[in-house]
Protein backbone atom coordinates (compact mmCIF):
# COMPACT_ATOMS: atom_id res chain seq x y z
CA UNK A 1 0.00 0.00 0.00
CA UNK A 2 1.33 3.54 -0.80
CA UNK A 3 2.23 5.62 2.19
CA UNK A 4 0.34 8.69 2.87
CA UNK A 5 2.02 12.49 2.98
CA UNK A 6 0.26 14.18 5.30
CA UNK A 7 1.47 17.24 7.67
CA UNK A 8 3.77 16.53 10.22
CA UNK A 9 3.56 16.48 13.80
CA UNK A 10 5.37 19.19 15.22
CA UNK A 11 5.69 19.00 19.77
CA UNK A 12 2.82 19.35 21.42
CA UNK A 13 0.69 17.01 18.87
CA UNK A 14 0.03 20.29 16.46
CA UNK A 15 0.36 19.74 12.50
CA UNK A 16 2.63 21.82 10.89
CA UNK A 17 1.71 23.84 8.37
CA UNK A 18 2.88 22.74 4.69
CA UNK A 19 4.00 25.72 2.27
CA UNK A 20 4.59 24.20 -1.13
CA UNK A 21 1.61 22.83 -1.13
CA UNK A 22 -0.22 26.13 -0.60
CA UNK A 23 1.83 28.10 -3.08
CA UNK A 24 0.87 25.38 -5.72
CA UNK A 25 -2.70 25.94 -5.08
CA UNK A 26 -2.40 29.85 -4.70
CA UNK A 27 -0.59 30.32 -8.11
CA UNK A 28 -3.09 28.39 -9.88
CA UNK A 29 -5.90 30.44 -8.42
CA UNK A 30 -4.08 33.31 -9.78
CA UNK A 31 -3.73 32.08 -13.15
CA UNK A 32 -7.16 31.85 -14.13
CA UNK A 33 -6.98 36.05 -13.39
CA UNK A 34 -4.04 36.43 -14.83
CA UNK A 35 -5.87 34.77 -18.06
CA UNK A 36 -8.53 37.41 -17.73
CA UNK A 37 -5.87 40.13 -17.21
CA UNK A 38 -4.19 39.40 -20.50
CA UNK A 39 -7.56 39.21 -22.71
CA UNK A 40 -8.68 42.21 -21.21
CA UNK A 41 -4.97 44.12 -22.11
CA UNK A 42 -5.31 42.63 -25.60
CA UNK A 43 -8.58 43.85 -27.11
CA UNK A 44 -6.96 46.42 -29.29
CA UNK A 45 -4.10 43.87 -30.54
CA UNK A 46 -6.94 41.60 -31.24
CA UNK A 47 -8.87 44.19 -33.05
CA UNK A 48 -5.55 44.79 -35.25
CA UNK A 49 -3.66 41.70 -35.55
CA UNK A 50 -6.68 39.30 -35.93
CA UNK A 51 -9.22 41.59 -37.42
CA UNK A 52 -11.34 40.86 -33.78
CA UNK A 53 -14.88 43.22 -33.97
CA UNK A 54 -16.36 43.93 -30.63
CA UNK A 55 -19.04 41.36 -30.48
CA UNK A 56 -15.88 38.55 -30.99
CA UNK A 57 -14.39 40.07 -28.05
CA UNK A 58 -17.57 40.01 -26.23
CA UNK A 59 -17.72 36.42 -27.44
CA UNK A 60 -14.00 35.88 -26.01
CA UNK A 61 -15.14 37.29 -22.73
CA UNK A 62 -18.83 35.05 -22.17
CA UNK A 63 -17.44 31.54 -23.46
CA UNK A 64 -14.54 31.19 -20.55
CA UNK A 65 -17.17 32.28 -18.06
CA UNK A 66 -19.81 29.78 -19.17
CA UNK A 67 -17.13 26.84 -20.01
CA UNK A 68 -16.13 27.29 -16.96
CA UNK A 69 -19.63 28.27 -14.82
CA UNK A 70 -21.39 25.45 -16.34
CA UNK A 71 -19.32 22.40 -15.54
CA UNK A 72 -17.40 23.39 -12.28
CA UNK A 73 -19.96 21.41 -10.31
CA UNK A 74 -18.76 18.27 -12.40
CA UNK A 75 -15.53 19.21 -11.97
CA UNK A 76 -16.36 18.46 -8.27
CA UNK A 77 -17.49 15.12 -8.89
CA UNK A 78 -14.76 14.57 -11.04
CA UNK A 79 -12.31 15.29 -8.59
CA UNK A 80 -13.93 12.60 -5.92
CA UNK A 81 -13.86 9.82 -8.23
CA UNK A 82 -10.81 10.43 -10.07
CA UNK A 83 -8.76 12.23 -7.34
CA UNK A 84 -8.36 15.70 -6.99
CA UNK A 85 -4.23 16.01 -7.24
CA UNK A 86 -4.94 14.13 -11.07
CA UNK A 87 -8.16 16.23 -12.04
CA UNK A 88 -5.54 19.52 -11.02
CA UNK A 89 -3.11 18.45 -12.78
CA UNK A 90 -5.38 17.93 -16.17
CA UNK A 91 -6.91 21.05 -15.43
CA UNK A 92 -3.86 22.69 -15.33
CA UNK A 93 -2.59 20.75 -18.74
CA UNK A 94 -5.55 22.07 -20.39
CA UNK A 95 -5.12 25.68 -19.02
CA UNK A 96 -1.65 25.87 -20.43
CA UNK A 97 -2.99 23.80 -24.10
CA UNK A 98 -6.00 26.74 -24.20
CA UNK A 99 -3.30 29.98 -23.51
CA UNK A 100 -0.64 28.26 -26.04
CA UNK A 101 -3.74 27.93 -28.98
CA UNK A 102 -4.55 31.40 -28.07
CA UNK A 103 -1.02 32.53 -28.32
CA UNK A 104 -0.53 30.88 -31.89
CA UNK A 105 -4.18 31.72 -33.33
CA UNK A 106 -4.85 32.51 -37.13
CA UNK A 107 -7.89 33.73 -36.76
CA UNK A 108 -10.69 35.00 -33.77
CA UNK A 109 -12.91 32.01 -34.41
CA UNK A 110 -9.71 29.98 -33.25
CA UNK A 111 -8.46 32.47 -30.73
CA UNK A 112 -12.10 32.02 -29.18
CA UNK A 113 -13.51 28.25 -29.66
CA UNK A 114 -9.71 26.80 -29.49
CA UNK A 115 -8.50 29.15 -26.68
CA UNK A 116 -10.70 30.36 -24.75
CA UNK A 117 -12.91 27.21 -24.57
CA UNK A 118 -10.09 24.85 -23.36
CA UNK A 119 -9.06 27.46 -20.94
CA UNK A 120 -13.14 28.04 -19.40
CA UNK A 121 -13.11 23.89 -19.45
CA UNK A 122 -9.70 23.12 -18.08
CA UNK A 123 -11.03 25.76 -15.31
CA UNK A 124 -13.56 23.54 -14.38
CA UNK A 125 -11.61 20.82 -13.33
CA UNK A 126 -8.51 23.14 -11.87
CA UNK A 127 -10.79 25.42 -9.70
CA UNK A 128 -12.63 22.51 -7.72
CA UNK A 129 -9.65 20.92 -7.15
CA UNK A 130 -8.26 23.81 -5.63
CA UNK A 131 -10.96 23.76 -3.24
CA UNK A 132 -11.12 19.86 -3.04
CA UNK A 133 -7.72 19.40 -1.98
CA UNK A 134 -7.43 21.74 0.97
CA UNK A 135 -9.56 20.22 3.56
CA UNK A 136 -7.57 16.85 2.66
CA UNK A 137 -4.00 18.49 3.01
CA UNK A 138 -4.75 20.79 6.22
CA UNK A 139 -6.64 20.15 9.26
CA UNK A 140 -8.12 22.21 12.13
CA UNK A 141 -6.69 25.85 12.33
CA UNK A 142 -4.36 24.89 9.30
CA UNK A 143 -7.42 24.37 7.48
CA UNK A 144 -8.98 28.18 8.02
CA UNK A 145 -5.51 29.73 7.44
CA UNK A 146 -5.13 27.27 3.87
CA UNK A 147 -8.55 28.51 2.93
CA UNK A 148 -7.72 32.06 4.01
CA UNK A 149 -4.54 32.10 1.67
CA UNK A 150 -7.11 31.01 -1.56
CA UNK A 151 -9.36 33.88 -0.49
CA UNK A 152 -6.12 36.09 -0.65
CA UNK A 153 -5.32 35.04 -3.78
CA UNK A 154 -7.66 36.98 -5.64
CA UNK A 155 -5.98 40.43 -3.96
CA UNK A 156 -2.70 38.45 -4.93
CA UNK A 157 -4.29 38.75 -8.95
CA UNK A 158 -4.10 42.11 -9.22
CA UNK A 159 -0.52 42.12 -9.35
CA UNK A 160 -0.75 40.78 -12.92
CA UNK A 161 -2.14 42.93 -14.72
CA UNK A 162 0.46 45.26 -14.42
CA UNK A 163 3.59 42.72 -15.42
CA UNK A 164 1.58 41.44 -18.41
CA UNK A 165 0.48 45.18 -19.43
CA UNK A 166 4.69 45.57 -19.64
CA UNK A 167 4.88 42.24 -21.83
CA UNK A 168 1.81 43.21 -23.85
CA UNK A 169 3.14 46.74 -25.00
CA UNK A 170 6.73 45.38 -25.35
CA UNK A 171 6.03 42.14 -27.41
CA UNK A 172 2.34 42.01 -28.36
CA UNK A 173 -0.51 39.67 -27.31
CA UNK A 174 0.93 36.76 -28.48
CA UNK A 175 4.26 36.73 -26.40
CA UNK A 176 1.98 37.52 -24.02
CA UNK A 177 -0.30 34.82 -23.93
CA UNK A 178 3.04 32.40 -24.25
CA UNK A 179 3.63 33.36 -21.22
CA UNK A 180 0.79 32.62 -19.26
CA UNK A 181 1.10 29.17 -21.12
CA UNK A 182 4.70 29.05 -19.34
CA UNK A 183 2.96 30.17 -16.30
CA UNK A 184 0.87 27.42 -16.38
CA UNK A 185 3.51 24.74 -17.08
CA UNK A 186 4.92 26.07 -13.88
CA UNK A 187 2.30 25.37 -11.89
CA UNK A 188 1.67 21.68 -13.64
CA UNK A 189 5.78 20.94 -12.56
CA UNK A 190 5.05 22.26 -9.23
CA UNK A 191 2.21 20.23 -8.79
CA UNK A 192 4.41 17.38 -8.32
CA UNK A 193 4.61 18.88 -4.43
CA UNK A 194 0.84 18.29 -3.63
CA UNK A 195 0.35 15.21 -1.66
CA UNK A 196 -0.31 11.96 -2.74
CA UNK A 197 -3.32 9.93 -0.84
CA UNK A 198 -4.06 6.40 -0.56
CA UNK A 199 -6.73 5.00 -3.87
CA UNK A 200 -10.33 3.47 -2.68
CA UNK A 201 -10.41 0.32 -3.60
CA UNK A 202 -14.22 0.47 -4.96
CA UNK A 203 -15.73 2.26 -8.19
CA UNK A 204 -17.36 5.46 -7.25
CA UNK A 205 -20.30 6.54 -10.13
CA UNK A 206 -19.99 9.14 -12.18
CA UNK A 207 -23.41 11.32 -12.30
CA UNK A 208 -24.05 11.80 -16.47
CA UNK A 209 -27.71 12.75 -16.04
CA UNK A 210 -27.07 15.03 -12.96
CA UNK A 211 -24.20 16.77 -15.05
CA UNK A 212 -26.22 17.20 -18.07
CA UNK A 213 -29.10 18.89 -16.20
CA UNK A 214 -27.19 20.93 -14.40
CA UNK A 215 -24.42 22.27 -17.08
CA UNK A 216 -27.51 22.60 -19.15
CA UNK A 217 -29.31 24.59 -16.47
CA UNK A 218 -26.59 26.71 -15.10
CA UNK A 219 -25.55 27.59 -19.21
CA UNK A 220 -28.85 28.81 -19.42
CA UNK A 221 -28.94 30.97 -16.48
CA UNK A 222 -25.42 32.38 -17.16
CA UNK A 223 -26.22 32.96 -20.52
CA UNK A 224 -29.40 35.02 -19.86
CA UNK A 225 -28.11 37.05 -17.15
CA UNK A 226 -25.29 38.17 -18.72
CA UNK A 227 -26.83 39.26 -21.68
CA UNK A 228 -29.86 41.28 -20.21
CA UNK A 229 -28.03 44.39 -20.87
CA UNK A 230 -27.62 43.84 -24.41
CA UNK A 231 -30.63 41.93 -25.63
CA UNK A 232 -33.03 44.27 -23.21
CA UNK A 233 -34.96 42.74 -19.84
CA UNK A 234 -38.89 42.79 -21.18
CA UNK A 235 -38.48 44.84 -24.27
CA UNK A 236 -35.99 42.75 -27.05
CA UNK A 237 -33.47 45.41 -28.01
CA UNK A 238 -31.99 45.48 -31.64
CA UNK A 239 -29.21 42.75 -30.80
CA UNK A 240 -31.18 40.40 -28.96
CA UNK A 241 -30.79 37.38 -31.63
CA UNK A 242 -34.64 36.30 -31.16
CA UNK A 243 -37.74 36.91 -29.70
CA UNK A 244 -40.18 34.64 -27.14
CA UNK A 245 -43.59 35.55 -27.43
CA UNK A 246 -42.30 39.20 -28.28
CA UNK A 247 -40.05 39.24 -25.21
CA UNK A 248 -36.54 39.65 -24.67
CA UNK A 249 -34.70 35.81 -24.82
CA UNK A 250 -32.68 36.46 -21.62
CA UNK A 251 -35.21 36.35 -18.46
CA UNK A 252 -36.84 33.26 -20.41
CA UNK A 253 -33.98 31.59 -20.34
CA UNK A 254 -32.69 32.16 -17.10
CA UNK A 255 -36.30 30.90 -15.81
CA UNK A 256 -35.60 27.41 -18.44
CA UNK A 257 -32.00 27.53 -16.51
CA UNK A 258 -33.99 27.69 -12.94
CA UNK A 259 -36.48 25.05 -14.01
CA UNK A 260 -34.08 22.66 -14.97
CA UNK A 261 -32.01 23.26 -11.21
CA UNK A 262 -35.59 22.40 -9.55
CA UNK A 263 -36.09 19.45 -11.85
CA UNK A 264 -32.15 18.19 -10.82
CA UNK A 265 -33.08 18.47 -6.66
CA UNK A 266 -34.88 15.15 -6.94
CA UNK A 267 -33.27 13.73 -9.09
CA UNK A 268 -29.53 13.84 -6.98
CA UNK A 269 -31.42 12.67 -4.53
CA UNK A 270 -32.46 9.16 -6.36
CA UNK A 271 -29.34 8.94 -8.07
CA UNK A 272 -27.53 9.72 -4.43
CA UNK A 273 -29.78 6.95 -2.84
CA UNK A 274 -28.78 4.40 -5.36
CA UNK A 275 -25.27 5.20 -5.73
CA UNK A 276 -24.17 6.67 -2.65
CA UNK A 277 -22.96 9.56 -4.96
CA UNK A 278 -23.94 12.32 -6.71
CA UNK A 279 -23.03 15.98 -8.70
CA UNK A 280 -24.96 17.45 -5.98
CA UNK A 281 -25.16 15.74 -2.37
CA UNK A 282 -28.08 15.83 -0.47
CA UNK A 283 -25.74 18.00 2.46
CA UNK A 284 -25.64 20.94 0.24
CA UNK A 285 -29.24 21.62 -0.06
CA UNK A 286 -30.05 20.17 3.66
CA UNK A 287 -27.81 21.73 5.51
CA UNK A 288 -28.59 25.37 5.79
CA UNK A 289 -24.74 26.91 6.77
CA UNK A 290 -23.28 25.08 3.20
CA UNK A 291 -26.43 27.58 1.88
CA UNK A 292 -24.51 30.52 3.86
CA UNK A 293 -21.38 29.26 2.82
CA UNK A 294 -22.31 29.57 -1.10
CA UNK A 295 -24.25 33.22 -1.07
CA UNK A 296 -20.60 34.38 1.37
CA UNK A 297 -18.54 33.31 -2.81
CA UNK A 298 -21.46 34.67 -4.50
CA UNK A 299 -21.48 37.74 -2.99
CA UNK A 300 -17.70 38.16 -2.96
CA UNK A 301 -17.40 38.05 -7.10
CA UNK A 302 -21.12 39.96 -6.89
CA UNK A 303 -18.66 42.99 -6.66
CA UNK A 304 -16.40 41.97 -9.59
CA UNK A 305 -19.68 41.55 -11.78
CA UNK A 306 -20.11 45.26 -10.82
CA UNK A 307 -16.49 46.40 -11.49
CA UNK A 308 -16.54 44.75 -14.45
CA UNK A 309 -20.34 46.21 -15.85
CA UNK A 310 -19.95 49.68 -14.25
CA UNK A 311 -16.79 50.74 -11.91
CA UNK A 312 -13.82 49.98 -14.83
CA UNK A 313 -15.95 51.07 -17.85
CA UNK A 314 -16.92 54.30 -16.08
CA UNK A 315 -13.12 55.26 -14.60
CA UNK A 316 -11.69 54.67 -18.28
CA UNK A 317 -14.41 56.03 -20.36
CA UNK A 318 -16.02 58.57 -18.27
CA UNK A 319 -13.34 59.92 -16.48
CA UNK A 320 -10.24 58.87 -18.24
CA UNK A 321 -8.20 56.80 -16.57
CA UNK A 322 -5.38 55.38 -17.95
CA UNK A 323 -4.27 52.03 -18.25
CA UNK A 324 -1.70 52.07 -15.61
CA UNK A 325 -4.17 54.00 -13.42
CA UNK A 326 -6.25 50.95 -13.92
CA UNK A 327 -3.81 48.53 -12.60
CA UNK A 328 -3.20 50.67 -9.68
CA UNK A 329 -6.73 50.86 -8.73
CA UNK A 330 -6.76 46.60 -9.07
CA UNK A 331 -4.32 46.97 -6.44
CA UNK A 332 -6.18 49.13 -4.39
CA UNK A 333 -8.60 46.25 -4.34
CA UNK A 334 -6.17 43.59 -4.23
CA UNK A 335 -4.03 44.26 -1.63
CA UNK A 336 -6.81 44.72 0.94
CA UNK A 337 -8.42 41.52 -0.03
CA UNK A 338 -5.02 39.84 0.01
CA UNK A 339 -4.37 41.21 3.91
CA UNK A 340 -7.58 40.55 5.33
CA UNK A 341 -7.90 37.37 3.93
CA UNK A 342 -5.12 36.04 5.09
CA UNK A 343 -4.73 37.85 8.32
CA UNK A 344 -7.94 37.18 9.60
CA UNK A 345 -7.46 33.03 10.34
CA UNK A 346 -3.66 34.05 11.11
CA UNK A 347 -4.06 36.70 13.29
CA UNK A 348 -8.15 35.28 14.62
CA UNK A 349 -8.60 32.39 14.35
CA UNK A 350 -11.02 31.89 17.36
CA UNK A 351 -13.22 34.56 15.87
CA UNK A 352 -16.62 33.67 15.13
CA UNK A 353 -16.81 33.27 11.37
CA UNK A 354 -20.58 34.57 11.56
CA UNK A 355 -19.52 37.57 12.84
CA UNK A 356 -16.42 38.37 10.39
CA UNK A 357 -19.15 37.61 7.28
CA UNK A 358 -21.65 40.10 8.78
CA UNK A 359 -18.66 42.49 9.68
CA UNK A 360 -17.58 41.69 5.50
CA UNK A 361 -21.23 42.52 3.98
CA UNK A 362 -21.32 46.07 5.61
CA UNK A 363 -17.86 46.93 4.86
CA UNK A 364 -18.74 45.82 1.36
CA UNK A 365 -22.08 47.92 1.49
CA UNK A 366 -20.17 50.98 3.15
CA UNK A 367 -17.35 51.17 0.32
CA UNK A 368 -20.09 51.91 -2.32
CA UNK A 369 -20.73 55.71 -0.28
CA UNK A 370 -17.12 57.32 -1.07
CA UNK A 371 -17.71 55.56 -4.53
CA UNK A 372 -20.75 57.81 -5.38
CA UNK A 373 -19.83 60.74 -3.53
CA UNK A 374 -16.60 61.04 -5.59
CA UNK A 375 -18.24 61.07 -8.87
CA UNK A 376 -18.97 64.64 -10.19
CA UNK A 377 -19.51 65.06 -13.58
CA UNK A 378 -16.62 63.45 -15.90
CA UNK A 379 -14.26 63.37 -12.72
CA UNK A 380 -13.86 60.64 -9.81
CA UNK A 381 -12.53 62.42 -7.04
CA UNK A 382 -10.15 60.87 -4.73
CA UNK A 383 -12.54 58.96 -2.81
CA UNK A 384 -12.95 57.02 -5.39
CA UNK A 385 -9.40 55.59 -3.73
CA UNK A 386 -11.02 55.20 -0.42
CA UNK A 387 -14.12 53.30 -1.68
CA UNK A 388 -12.05 50.92 -3.59
CA UNK A 389 -9.89 50.02 -0.24
CA UNK A 390 -12.81 49.21 2.10
CA UNK A 391 -14.76 47.20 -0.77
CA UNK A 392 -11.24 45.85 -0.93
CA UNK A 393 -11.14 45.11 2.96
CA UNK A 394 -14.91 43.86 2.62
CA UNK A 395 -13.92 41.07 0.46
CA UNK A 396 -11.08 40.20 2.15
CA UNK A 397 -13.47 39.60 5.60
CA UNK A 398 -15.75 37.66 3.06
CA UNK A 399 -13.18 35.80 1.14
CA UNK A 400 -11.56 34.87 4.71
CA UNK A 401 -14.62 32.45 5.92
CA UNK A 402 -16.51 31.96 2.94
CA UNK A 403 -15.52 28.37 2.28
CA UNK A 404 -13.99 27.44 5.53
CA UNK A 405 -18.15 27.43 7.29
CA UNK A 406 -18.87 25.11 3.84
CA UNK A 407 -16.15 22.82 5.30
CA UNK A 408 -17.23 22.67 8.59
CA UNK A 409 -20.90 21.71 8.40
CA UNK A 410 -20.40 18.36 6.17
CA UNK A 411 -18.50 15.57 5.96
CA UNK A 412 -14.83 15.32 4.60
CA UNK A 413 -15.27 13.73 1.05
CA UNK A 414 -18.55 16.55 0.94
CA UNK A 415 -16.05 19.53 1.71
CA UNK A 416 -13.64 18.19 -1.02
CA UNK A 417 -16.54 18.21 -3.71
CA UNK A 418 -17.54 21.06 -2.76
CA UNK A 419 -15.01 23.23 -4.39
CA UNK A 420 -17.11 22.79 -7.65
CA UNK A 421 -20.35 24.07 -6.55
CA UNK A 422 -18.35 26.91 -4.67
CA UNK A 423 -16.88 27.71 -7.89
CA UNK A 424 -20.15 28.02 -9.43
CA UNK A 425 -21.64 30.10 -7.40
CA UNK A 426 -18.54 32.34 -7.82
CA UNK A 427 -19.48 32.79 -11.35
CA UNK A 428 -23.40 33.26 -10.90
CA UNK A 429 -22.56 36.30 -8.43
CA UNK A 430 -20.61 37.70 -10.75
CA UNK A 431 -23.36 37.17 -13.38
CA UNK A 432 -25.82 38.87 -11.11
CA UNK A 433 -23.12 41.80 -10.74
CA UNK A 434 -23.11 42.05 -14.74
CA UNK A 435 -26.77 41.51 -14.83
CA UNK A 436 -28.41 43.48 -12.10
CA UNK A 437 -26.44 46.56 -12.10
CA UNK A 438 -25.88 46.45 -15.89
CA UNK A 439 -29.43 46.88 -16.45
CA UNK A 440 -30.14 49.54 -13.85
CA UNK A 441 -27.57 51.67 -15.22
CA UNK A 442 -28.62 51.46 -18.47
CA UNK A 443 -32.53 51.67 -18.05
CA UNK A 444 -31.82 54.06 -15.39
CA UNK A 445 -29.48 56.26 -18.15
CA UNK A 446 -32.27 56.09 -20.68
CA UNK A 447 -35.27 57.21 -18.01
CA UNK A 448 -33.02 60.02 -16.54
CA UNK A 449 -32.08 61.61 -19.68
CA UNK A 450 -35.83 61.26 -21.81
CA UNK A 451 -37.04 62.88 -18.11
CA UNK A 452 -34.64 65.80 -18.34
CA UNK A 453 -35.07 66.43 -22.00
CA UNK A 454 -39.08 66.79 -21.16
CA UNK A 455 -38.46 69.63 -18.62
CA UNK A 456 -35.17 71.77 -20.50
CA UNK A 457 -36.63 74.04 -22.83
CA UNK A 458 -33.60 73.87 -25.08
CA UNK A 459 -34.59 70.42 -26.40
CA UNK A 460 -37.32 70.58 -29.40
CA UNK A 461 -39.36 68.02 -29.49
CA UNK A 462 -38.16 66.27 -32.75
CA UNK A 463 -34.38 65.97 -31.17
CA UNK A 464 -35.98 65.12 -27.95
CA UNK A 465 -37.67 62.09 -30.21
CA UNK A 466 -34.41 61.14 -32.29
CA UNK A 467 -32.34 61.15 -29.01
CA UNK A 468 -34.81 58.62 -27.52
CA UNK A 469 -34.24 56.45 -30.60
CA UNK A 470 -30.57 56.18 -29.92
CA UNK A 471 -28.42 53.65 -27.80
CA UNK A 472 -27.15 55.75 -24.57
CA UNK A 473 -25.11 53.72 -22.64
CA UNK A 474 -22.28 54.77 -20.32
CA UNK A 475 -19.91 56.86 -22.27
CA UNK A 476 -17.99 60.17 -21.89
CA UNK A 477 -19.05 63.68 -23.21
CA UNK A 478 -16.86 63.33 -26.54
CA UNK A 479 -18.73 59.65 -27.28
CA UNK A 480 -21.98 60.89 -26.45
CA UNK A 481 -21.68 63.69 -28.61
CA UNK A 482 -20.21 61.84 -31.62
CA UNK A 483 -23.61 59.12 -30.90
CA UNK A 484 -25.64 62.44 -31.24
CA UNK A 485 -23.48 64.01 -33.97
CA UNK A 486 -26.21 63.44 -37.28
CA UNK A 487 -29.29 64.41 -35.71
CA UNK A 488 -30.17 68.43 -36.59
CA UNK A 489 -30.11 70.68 -33.34
CA UNK A 490 -27.97 74.19 -32.47
CA UNK A 491 -25.53 74.87 -30.26
CA UNK A 492 -27.58 75.61 -27.17
CA UNK A 493 -29.56 72.33 -27.61
CA UNK A 494 -26.32 70.14 -28.16
CA UNK A 495 -24.57 71.62 -24.93
CA UNK A 496 -28.01 71.26 -23.18
CA UNK A 497 -27.97 67.63 -23.64
CA UNK A 498 -23.99 66.91 -22.92
CA UNK A 499 -25.22 68.56 -19.46
CA UNK A 500 -28.32 65.88 -19.71
CA UNK A 501 -26.04 63.11 -20.37
CA UNK A 502 -23.43 63.68 -17.79
CA UNK A 503 -25.77 64.35 -15.28
CA UNK A 504 -27.97 61.19 -15.87
CA UNK A 505 -24.81 59.06 -16.14
CA UNK A 506 -24.04 60.54 -12.70
CA UNK A 507 -26.88 60.27 -11.46
CA UNK A 508 -27.79 56.43 -12.84
CA UNK A 509 -24.24 55.71 -11.49
CA UNK A 510 -24.74 56.49 -8.21
CA UNK A 511 -28.67 54.42 -8.28
CA UNK A 512 -26.49 51.35 -8.74
CA UNK A 513 -23.99 51.99 -6.34
CA UNK A 514 -27.06 52.45 -4.27
CA UNK A 515 -28.75 49.15 -5.24
CA UNK A 516 -25.84 47.14 -5.27
CA UNK A 517 -25.71 47.66 -1.75
CA UNK A 518 -28.66 46.91 -0.64
CA UNK A 519 -28.14 43.58 -2.63
CA UNK A 520 -24.90 43.16 -0.55
CA UNK A 521 -26.25 43.57 2.81
CA UNK A 522 -29.52 41.05 1.61
CA UNK A 523 -26.93 38.64 2.56
CA UNK A 524 -26.83 39.26 5.94
CA UNK A 525 -29.81 37.04 5.89
CA UNK A 526 -28.15 34.42 5.48
CA UNK A 527 -25.45 34.39 8.35
CA UNK A 528 -28.47 33.21 10.77
CA UNK A 529 -27.56 29.99 9.01
CA UNK A 530 -24.13 30.06 10.59
CA UNK A 531 -24.02 27.89 13.52
CA UNK A 532 -20.95 25.80 13.57
CA UNK A 533 -18.16 27.21 14.85
CA UNK A 534 -14.20 26.32 15.42
CA UNK A 535 -13.91 24.55 18.53
CA UNK A 536 -10.12 24.32 19.95
CA UNK A 537 -8.66 20.80 18.70
CA UNK A 538 -7.63 18.15 21.37
CA UNK A 539 -3.82 16.92 19.49
CA UNK A 540 -3.85 13.61 18.51
CA UNK A 541 -1.30 10.64 18.34
CA UNK A 542 0.05 10.08 15.13
CA UNK A 543 -1.04 6.40 15.01
CA UNK A 544 -4.95 7.74 15.53
CA UNK A 545 -4.02 10.71 13.18
CA UNK A 546 -2.53 8.34 10.23
CA UNK A 547 -5.97 6.24 10.56
CA UNK A 548 -8.47 9.36 10.42
CA UNK A 549 -5.91 10.68 7.22
CA UNK A 550 -6.07 6.81 5.65
CA UNK A 551 -9.84 6.82 6.20
CA UNK A 552 -9.97 10.15 4.13
CA UNK A 553 -7.36 9.58 1.42
CA UNK A 554 -9.44 6.45 0.30
CA UNK A 555 -12.70 8.51 -0.18
CA UNK A 556 -10.67 10.96 -2.83
CA UNK A 557 -8.09 9.91 -4.78
CA UNK A 558 -7.64 7.69 -7.61
CA UNK A 559 -9.80 4.51 -8.71
CA UNK A 560 -7.64 0.93 -8.34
Amino acid sequence: MASIKTASKAEGGAEKFLVAPIIVLILAQMGTSGDNGALGLANQQLVDVLGATTPDIQLANMVYSLMAGAFMVAGGLVGTIIGFRKSFRIGVAMCAAGELVMALAPSMAVFIWGGRVLVGFGASFMIPAVLGLVPFIYHGKNRLVAFGCIGAASGLSAFLPLGLGIVMEASGFRVTFGVVAAYFAVVFLASLALPSFEKPEGKLHFDWLGCGIASAGLFLILVGLSRISAWGLVAPFADAPFTVFGISPALPMVCAGLVLLAILVPVEKRIEDKYGIALIPHSFLATPQVRAGLVANAVTFFFMGIQAILLSPYLQLVAGWSPVLMGVMALAVGIPTFLFALGVPKLLPNANPRTIIQAGYGVMALSFVPMGLALHGSEAGPLMWVGLVIAGAGAGLVSAEASSIVALAVNERDAAQSGGIQATMRNVGQAIGVAAIGAVLLFGITANINTAMEKNPAVTPAVREAVAERNITLMGDAQFEQTIADIPMDDTCREALVSINSDARVESTRTSFTVSAVLVLLGLVSTRWITIFRKQEEPVSDVVAGEQALELTQLAEDVA
